[in-house]
């Protein structure tokens, strides 16, 4: 078996298992995501609490994401085919563009909500301890459900699942809110709920901005990191028989990176020694690296 075949091989071998950890994160934030809005809601009418059944709400629209994710991570995975010669990775950064400008819009939303109630507070009507207990336990239900979700996601590399992990934060982040205010209420400070909300909102929006942006860039073709950049060089120039190399590209290609690079080899090797030796530098970064492909040129010196 050729060392191309052994590179196809494995990551035929990690494709399903990186699809695999994407479908069983994602159905365990879906299954969570229901039963904790099912719950905030209900406890919310029954316990007089708005910020509560908010919040429910927003677990529900949690839904629409953990979906986007669920089909993104599907035909991410599709093989090549006539139109898309390098695959459907970008399915993935499509969909962390899409997470991370739905975290700066609930934000946004936030900002824009404890700004007015800072401007033009309102009484709160007598809220039930019990919501106070539900908002605790959506709090850890969301923050144990992030730490899961990232862990899987930094397994496998993934982008979208460490966008999608941030998004449980954000819900997190929210519950936070909602129990200071019930807190505040049942103190009778109910202007902790728009101070709570002003700080998280600031987070979320900020956390949502970078995903959007570093999503955009990837989108335009955006080169792989300083660090991989490097590493990618490195590992081309210790190949044997390679005499140096020039005018080193690379891009992403959703959670792959794409590379070109110029080969230099002795002038006076055959045709067939210099394709060889470019072979071996290309599956040797192939092997080390999550790269996708790379596109050599010889060059003799």
């Amino acid at each position: 078996m050729t060392a191309m075949q052994n590179f196809i091989q494995s990551q035929e071998e990690e494709t399903p298992n990186k699809q695999k950890a994407a479908k069983k994160s994602t159905l365990v934030s879906v299954f969570v995501n229901i039963i904790l809005s099912i719950a905030q809601v209900g406890i919310g009418f029954i316990a007089s609490s708005q910020g509560l059944i908010a919040d429910g709400i927003h677990s529900l629209t949690d839904l629409v994401s953990d979906f986007v994710v669920l089909f993104a991570n599907h035909h991410s995975h599709k093989e090549a085919d006539d139109t898309h010669h390098y695959g459907h990775h970008r399915f993935e950064t499509a969909a962390s563009f899409f997470l991370g400008m739905s975290l700066l819009v609930v934000g946004l939303g936030m900002l824009w909500s404890a700004g007015h109630k800072v401007l033009f507070p309102i009484a709160i009507g007598q809220i039930q301890l019990i919501a106070l207990w539900v908002a605790i336990f959506a709090l850890v239900a969301k923050e144990v459900l992030f730490r899961y979700m990232l862990n899987i996601a930094e397994k496998v590399r993934s982008s979208m699942l460490i966008a999608n992990a941030w998004h449980a934060r954000s819900d997190a982040a929210s519950s936070f809110i909602v129990a200071l205010g019930i807190i505040g209420a049942l103190m009778g400070y109910p202007i902790l709920d728009a101070v709570g909300a002003l700080i998280v909102g600031l987070m979320i929006t900020k956390t949502g901005w970078q995903f959007s942006w570093d999503a955009l860039h990837d989108l335009m073709d955006k080169s792989a990191s300083d660090e991989e950049h490097e590493k990618i060089a490195t590992i081309i120039k210790a190949t044997e028989g390679v005499k140096g190399l020039h005018d080193l590209r690379t891009r992403k290609m959703g959670d792959m990176i794409l590379v070109d690079v110029h080969i230099e080899v002795d002038g006076k090797l055959s045709v067939k020694k210099g394709h060889e030796i470019s072979l071996n530098a290309r599956n040797r970064v192939m092997k080390s690296l999550p790269v996708l492909n790379v596109m050599t040129h010889v060059d003799p010196v």
